[in-house]
């Protein structure tokens, strides 16, 4: 494969991930709210409401979790103490960017193997073997595919799963394979920002991971800029 094709790929992965990424986040916004209001105005204007409304927010704020915490990584936005890194020379900082970018790669899969061991079975997968390292796949295991929600009905043409997830049985609620899905996709979306993320610094591209001074220096920058014009 050329350099060119490569860099091309690698371009049309890293656009997708940023469309989804972004996309979900205000999808999900969108359903909170929806179903929010919704469900407040049922219960003051017809005191009703939506049964399933409550577990449905819940989950859908942990999907925003998720998603936000990769999505942070891209835009460095999440919060962190750099105090004493400013002061080192800009060798020893780049140093230390790197170990803490292997260690934060290093948290993510530990992360995700605990995120895919729990969601593996819900979905009649097996986990992995091994309590820190997966050395293998569970050669038994229970599935729990049959495992459903609270609350929130299954919706009409998710009824094919039936056959495959829960022995040809009724679902009279959503399977908990469908919403736990997150864990080892978020997961696993962190772990590629992260890598995107500690790449950055290798090349140079970056000084670090976290929300810094760097954009003030740049507003700085920019504002002396229109002065001098």
């Amino acid at each position: 494969m050329s350099s060119a094709t490569h860099t091309t790929s690698q371009g049309l992965i890293a656009r997708w991930v940023n469309a989804l990424e972004e996309n979900m986040i205000a999808l999900i916004l969108a359903l909170m709210t929806i179903i929010t209001f919704t469900n407040v105005v049922l219960r003051y204007g017809f005191d009703s409401g939506l049964i399933w409304g409550l577990e449905a927010t819940a989950i859908l704020f942990a999907w925003l979790v998720l998603f936000g915490a990769s999505y942070c990584v891209k835009v460095t936005a999440h919060l962190g103490v750099d105090a004493l890194i400013t002061y080192f020379p800009p060798s020893v900082r780049r140093v230390s960017a790197l170990i803490v970018g292997a260690v934060c790669l290093a948290y993510a899969f530990l992360l995700f193997k605990g995120a895919w061991d729990y969601w593996a079975n819900f979905a009649n997968l097996p986990g992995t073997e091994g309590r820190w390292f997966p050395t293998g796949f569970q050669e038994k295991f229970l599935a729990k595919g049959w495992y459903e929600v609270e609350d929130i009905p299954l919706p009409g043409f998710l009824h094919f799963l039936e056959a495959s997830m829960n022995e040809g049985e009724a679902y009279e609620k959503l399977p908990r394979f469908i919403p736990y899905f997150i864990l080892p996709f978020g997961v696993g979306l962190l772990f590629f920002r992260l890598l995107q993320a500690t790449y950055r610094v290798y090349k140079g591209d970056a000084q670090g991971y976290i929300a810094s001074h760097e954009v003030e220096d740049e507003l700085d920058e920019i504002a002396r800029e229109r002065g001098e014009k």
